[in-house]
């Protein structure tokens, strides 16, 4: 571990503010199509496959961007690769304004999601600032800039109807710049890059520092990250649609619904972090997919109605009754709002293991955790407009996520089981909710 000599509890703040800041605007940059992507499905004639494709290109971009990303900010720092990062991603935004075909729109929304890598330059960033102790509440409140979605869900309806989506990308572009030079004037180099301007030491090597994704655990923590971030994303972007088209919903009031998705699936990761560091990452799990595969079980129940044959009437005619079942509109968007607490809490705890696992490493295992849960966020919606334009049934959608949740928590689960057992002998019947490396004893390679 890095030392901390010299590190005050106000540069600790700072770095901390400063990252969470600038991350709230990536991501409110990052899930810009949830929005205007509705109108662009309009103008074009868009069918639910293409709609999918188009508000799914920009997380592609994030996604992978973010192994490379978490490599270079290990070797780079944040304070330089951050507000770079920022001012890419803003070119592409303000060029979006003067797109006129659907393939066009795509390659403009390669670039746009470059605004999806600032979450792994923020972790390496911020992590370096704390104490492992101090890591999982930290990397908490700084994951809760996932509520930038939020910020869009509720504003950019009103910014559309006012200035048009092409204005609202302009005003976006310039806040993306003004972000960047705020975090460059005012943020610090990390202790890691002080350290080694001080001693002249180089940063370790891209080789080194992509070691640790020959280790499964890596990837089964990616995993995890697939359906508390990826689907979260996911989710940001396709309900607007889906309350316009199975609830018949204006477009503003679809965006106010999925906030209050979107609100607590980001501001109480900071909550989840702060649980993850007293409880115990795995505990924080469990009850994330638990509380996820419930949810989603009733979620998938799709609007039907029934024709029953009853007792024939006294003059010997047919008794047919006939009634239907549905998820009113209410209870929906209250199941949205505990899906969406629950999976904040996942995503801070997910990322708790990273740096108590891979303290030398976090840039590239968080990359790569990264990387593979926000491809979530671009596979889910695809698959998605598929299974509406296959099946043409909305709950669809949510019967595939209750399966990969529930895969997810089997997975987990017999994995730690191996783990316990691996490492002391008789434990079978304990409740597991330690999070000290398991390492020195358990076989490498193995999950």
């Amino acid at each position: 571990m890095h030392s901390l000599e010299g590190v005050t509890r106000g540069d600790q703040y700072r770095a901390l503010g400063l990252s969470t800041l600038a991350f709230t605007t990536c991501f409110a940059v990052w899930t810009i199509f949830s929005i205007i992507g509705v109108k662009i499905k309009q103008e074009l004639g868009l069918s639910e496959t293409q709609f999918g494709l188009l508000v799914a290109t920009p997380v592609l971009t994030g996604s992978l961007s973010r192994l490379f990303l978490g490599v270079w900010t290990d070797q780079f720092g944040g304070r330089i690769m951050l507000p770079l990062q920022m001012l890419i991603t803003a070119v592409s935004v303000w060029l979006l304004a003067s797109v006129q075909t659907y393939e066009v729109f795509l390659l403009i929304a390669l670039g746009l999601g470059l605004a999806g890598g600032s979450f792994i330059i923020g972790v390496a960033y911020v992590s370096r600032w704390y104490e492992a102790d101090r890591q999982g509440t930290a990397l908490g409140i700084f994951g809760a800039g996932n509520v930038g979605a939020a910020v869009t869900n509720f504003a950019a309806p009103f910014l559309v109807i006012a200035v048009g989506w092409e204005d609202t990308a302009r005003i976006y572009a310039v806040v993306l710049v003004a972000m960047a030079v705020i975090f460059y004037v005012f943020a610090k180099p990390d202790p890691v890059v002080q350290e080694q301007r001080r001693t002249g030491a180089k940063p370790v090597s891209a080789a080194r520092q992509l070691e640790p994704l020959k280790d499964i655990r890596v990837w089964r923590f990616a995993t995890y990250y697939f359906f508390v971030f990826g689907a979260f994303v996911a989710f940001a972007s396709f309900l607007p649609r889906y309350y316009v088209g199975a609830y018949g919903v204006s477009l503003a009031a679809a965006g106010v619904f999925t906030g209050l998705y979107s609100l607590p699936g980001s501001v109480f990761r900071a909550l989840g972090g702060w649980m993850s560091d007293v409880w115990g990452a795995r505990f924080v799990m469990y009850l994330t997919f638990i509380v996820s595969m419930v949810v989603l079980f009733i979620m998938s129940y799709p609007e039907t109605a029934y024709r029953v044959t009853g007792i024939p009437h006294a003059d010997g005619t047919p008794n047919i009754i006939e009634f239907s079942f549905g998820i009113p509109l209410y209870f929906f968007v209250f199941l949205s709002v505990v899906l969406g607490f629950v999976m904040s809490l996942g995503k801070a705890a997910v990322f708790k293991h990273i740096p108590v696992y891979y303290p030398h490493h976090v840039g590239a295992v968080g990359g790569l955790v990264g990387m593979i849960g926000g491809l979530g966020g671009f596979i889910l919606p695809i698959a998605f407009g598929i299974l509406l334009d296959a099946f043409q049934v909305w709950s669809m959608v949510f019967m595939l996520m209750f399966l990969i949740v529930a895969l997810s928590t089997v997975w987990m689960h017999v994995a730690i089981r191996r783990m316990e057992r691996a490492r002391i002998p008789g434990l079978a019947d304990e409740k597991f909710l330690s999070d000290v490396p398991d390492t020195p004893v358990a076989t490498p390679g193995r999950d």
